[in-house]
């Protein structure tokens, strides 16, 4: 099958399953506000009053691990997963060219080392942009296609590994508090007994209880 197929269809049951899960989570906070929670309800779903669901960066990890884009899926980075892709398709083009090239530069200077020892059986075979060339080009070619082709390869890991790292780092920062509840405030502050000047350093900490539905 077509690896672009699979991914759009691997890509339009996760954004279903997202949906769906957004208004079964929707329903229940709706159940909840009203303190009634339908019978009906399945039993898998278990309702903690005081839980919080927390993002798990481990998952992320994994995730990207397996499938780019799969976790800045999970951390909701949507606009990231084109950047993604756009970051390994360059090595991966890169790779088929230079791949391809290799193989008829190889391929050519053979043919021409196999006319030097009088067989030229190959000659007829050599691509029409080579055959022009020596067979001291054609070595020289030959080898910058090979060294370019395996430097593809590594551009490839490194590009697939920093997709990883970047669903790991902003995994972690997914529940980081950055809102007004969360501050530091420096104060000057003065000592009527000892009559000397200082600052005060006052934290507001965030209430973290929530009230939340966990699927087990």
């Amino acid at each position: 099958m077509n690896p672009y197929r699979i991914f759009i269809l691997f890509l339009v049951v996760f954004l279903l399953n997202q949906e769906s899960g957004a208004q079964t989570d929707s329903s229940f906070r709706s159940a909840e506000k009203s303190n009634n929670i339908s019978p009906v309800a399945d039993s898998t779903l278990l309702y903690t009053k005081d839980s919080v669901i927390k993002h798990d960066p481990r998952k992320a990890t994994r995730r990207s691990a397996i499938i780019p884009g799969w976790g800045q899926a999970y951390n909701r980075e949507y606009w990231k997963i084109p950047l993604v892709y756009g970051a390994i398709a360059i090595p991966t083009v890169l790779y088929v060219y230079n791949d391809n090239w290799y193989k008829k530069t190889k391929f050519a200077y053979e043919a021409r080392y196999k006319e030097q020892n009088k067989d030229s059986s190959d000659i007829a075979a050599i691509d029409p942009d080579l055959k022009n060339l020596s067979i001291t080009s054609l070595q020289s070619y030959r080898n910058s296609f090979r060294r370019d082709r395996d430097y593809s390869i590594l551009f490839f890991l490194f590009a697939w590994g920093l997709n990883v790292v970047d669903a790991t780092v902003f995994g972690h920062l997914k529940d980081f508090d950055v809102s007004n509840n969360l501050s530091m405030n420096l104060k000057p502050q003065f000592n009527p007994n000892t009559k000397s000047s200082g600052l005060m350093v006052t934290f507001h900490p965030k209430n973290s209880e929530k009230k939340r539905f966990e699927v087990r």
